[in-house]
């Protein structure tokens, strides 16, 4: 046991390293540098991490989420973390009252050790998900039996509809959850490529009802958000499969952006390009339940540069509009005024804040991390004009798992 009357003690942030896949967003999140790694793991500088939260909710497995209390002076070292397998336990300390500690410093200490809180809870009614089945260590392996081109030929954005079987072996995946894909080969420094997060495009039952398949939403990346030319490694792997190819899986991930099961829900989805992959595995769901007459709306609001450039655009033309509430932005044609998706929630203002006021509403956002301020400006402004306080509804919302932002 330590004595901590003589010394500070503080929150370290720390990386779990049995769960942690090595799909680098946190690295790639943190805005001060705080993290790095190795060829064994990822790790956080505990002289630099701010503990602004910035990595905690893009993590797909939650490995980011942990936190140990530690002596200021005696905090683990970046090299410590390197050797770990797996996290060490809480080291008792002894936190008894004295003159010498400040409050903020007892505070600290009966806080807990491990989750500090940044994911948004699932909806009360979800199916408890099944979450790394398969590991780096241990990939599952499916086999391409399709690949579509969802947009059009002549359009900039080359998105692909990929369906993958498991034949005998379980994947089980709900709406929302994602799938790590590892391409072959390694990066230019002999390093094996890391592991590349796709949302599940399909609903539980399989992209095909009563198949042990499921199906992916892909954009070829050719550039990078800055217009710089790129080669992005794993979607031109994947792009680029032809049925019968083999890939290799890790996952199921996510325990958060999940759809309610009780009848009466209702689903407001909002989102850009490739963040319709949980939208439509979502949409799907429902539509193949249609005949159970369970009641909730959907409402969504879909954006892309033209409808060449939509993924689904055909298909969502067939849907009944008693069915789903679609709402379509564009914001490069000819001839045409700039649209995107906040633009026609405040059009629909009235609509949405009264879905909003509804408990029964779940509200999920996907896309481009550009759009999500723009959006969450829109619904403040479609609560307003509701006459609803959104700061204190946005906090009520994420509590209730009942908002839910997967942005990237």
């Amino acid at each position: 046991m330590i004595d901590s009357s003589s010394a500070g003690i503080a929150r370290q942030h720390v990386i779990d390293p049995e769960i942690c896949i090595r799909c680098n967003t946190c690295e790639a999140t943190c805005p001060v540098d705080a993290v790095t790694h190795d060829d064994r793991n990822y790790v956080v500088k505990f002289d630099v991490c701010n503990a602004c939260n910035a990595c905690i909710s893009p993590c797909p497995t939650g490995a980011i989420d942990n936190w140990r209390q530690v002596l200021k002076t005696k905090p683990y070292t970046v090299e410590e973390q390197f050797g770990w397998d797996s996290l060490p336990g809480q080291e008792e300390l002894d936190i008894t009252p004295c003159a010498e500690l400040p409050s903020e410093v007892l505070a600290a200490t009966t806080e807990a050790a491990a989750g500090q809180g940044g994911q948004v809870a699932a909806p009360w009614s979800a199916q408890t998900p099944r979450v790394g089945l398969y590991s780096l260590k241990s990939p599952a392996t499916g086999k391409v039996v399709g690949n579509l081109r969802l947009t059009a030929e002549g359009a900039s954005s080359d998105i692909r509809h990929i369906v993958i079987d498991f034949g005998p072996l379980a994947m089980p995946v709900l709406e929302g959850q994602t799938i790590g894909i590892i391409a072959p080969g390694t990066d230019e420094r002999g390093r094996p490529h890391y592991v590349r997060l796709y949302s599940v495009a399909s609903p539980r039952d399989g992209e095909r009802p009563g198949y042990n398949n499921l199906s992916l939403t892909v954009k070829r990346v050719t550039e990078d958000h800055q217009g710089r030319p790129v080669k992005g490694v794993c979607s031109n792997y994947l792009c680029d499969l032809k049925p019968g190819d083999e890939v290799k899986v890790v996952g199921p991930y996510g325990a958060n952006f999940l759809m309610p099961n009780h009848p009466g829900s209702h689903l407001v989805m909002i989102c850009t390009g490739t963040g319709s992959a949980p939208m439509r595995a979502m949409t799907e769901r429902r539509r193949r339940r249609r005949h159970l007459k369970e009641g909730g709306r959907l409402m969504l609001f879909f954006g892309a540069r033209s409808p060449g450039e939509l993924p689904y655009f055909g298909p969502l033309q067939r849907l009944p509009k008693e069915f789903i509430d679609i709402n379509l932005a564009f914001s490069r044609v000819q001839n045409a005024s700039k649209r995107y998706v906040q633009d026609l929630i405040r059009e629909r203002a009235f609509d949405v804040s009264e879905l909003i006021r509804d408990e029964n509403t779940y509200i999920y956002v996907c896309g481009l991390k550009a759009m999500e301020e723009g959006v969450l400006h829109a619904l403040r402004d479609a609560s307003t004009e509701a006459g609803l306080d959104w700061d204190a509804l946005s906090a009520q919302l994420k509590a209730q798992g009942r908002l839910h932002l997967e942005t990237y």
